[in-house]
């Protein structure tokens, strides 16, 4: 048992220390349980609907992480995300976003750390547009890697926010890493999320979703 102060208060914790194990006991844990991988092939996008192809997208957990491994793409362009109410039905939820980069050119001819909220494409203010989550160059070895959280989707009282990280090669010749969040502006559950690209297909890669158990 321990006892923490701040601001003159005593904090009570759980934490213990196990001598013969050697390992912290109290710790809040959870888990990463694995629901559905899909894979791209020349795919015009890809698709996470609750209750279709064994996806869970519910109350079940209250987190859900989208990992992208390897995307590439059939044309130079953004990667973009979108959420239905309606179980796929239609992909046009408000949504609010704000994001910034830091990207390096492989020549080291620049590198910057930038807000790119101001751009129409990339910060959203409560349209129904697809969000934009970095872009993607065609080339052979051109790729993008990375994840995407959505917070409590199956909530009918609050707003659902969401974070995004991930690393793209450009086709510039440069790599960005971007981070990206905001929320759907509706108090009706999320079912469904959509991947895609601006133009063109995703030619390779994988999406794969979890839930976080608590």
């Amino acid at each position: 048992m321990a006892l923490l102060k701040h601001d003159s208060r005593s904090i009570r914790t759980d934490l213990n220390w196990d001598f013969t194990s050697g390992t912290v006991t109290g710790i809040p844990t959870g888990s990463l349980v694995l629901i559905k991988t899909l894979t791209a092939s020349s795919s015009s996008s890809l698709s996470f609907v609750n209750g279709s192809n064994d996806v869970v997208l519910d109350s079940t957990y209250k987190a859900y992480k989208f990992v992208f491994k390897n995307l590439n793409p059939s044309a130079d362009e953004r990667l973009q995300f979108q959420a239905s109410t309606d179980t796929g039905s239609n992909y046009n939820t408000s949504m609010t976003s704000t994001n910034f980069r830091a990207y390096h050119f492989e020549s080291d001819a620049g590198a910057s750390l930038q807000s790119r909220s101001s751009d129409s494409e990339e910060g959203q203010s409560n349209d129904t547009d697809y969000g934009t989550i970095g872009y993607i160059g065609s080339g052979a070895d051109e790729c993008a890697s990375g994840e995407l959280w959505l917070y409590n989707p199956a909530s009918t009282t609050y707003v659902k926010h969401f974070i995004c990280t991930g690393d793209f090669l450009s086709s510039s010749g440069f790599l960005e890493t971007r981070f990206n969040s905001g929320y759907f502006n509706t108090t009706s559950a999320i079912d469904g999320i959509d991947f895609k690209m601006s133009s063109g297909n995703i030619d390779a890669g994988t999406i794969s979703l979890y839930g976080l158990t608590t």
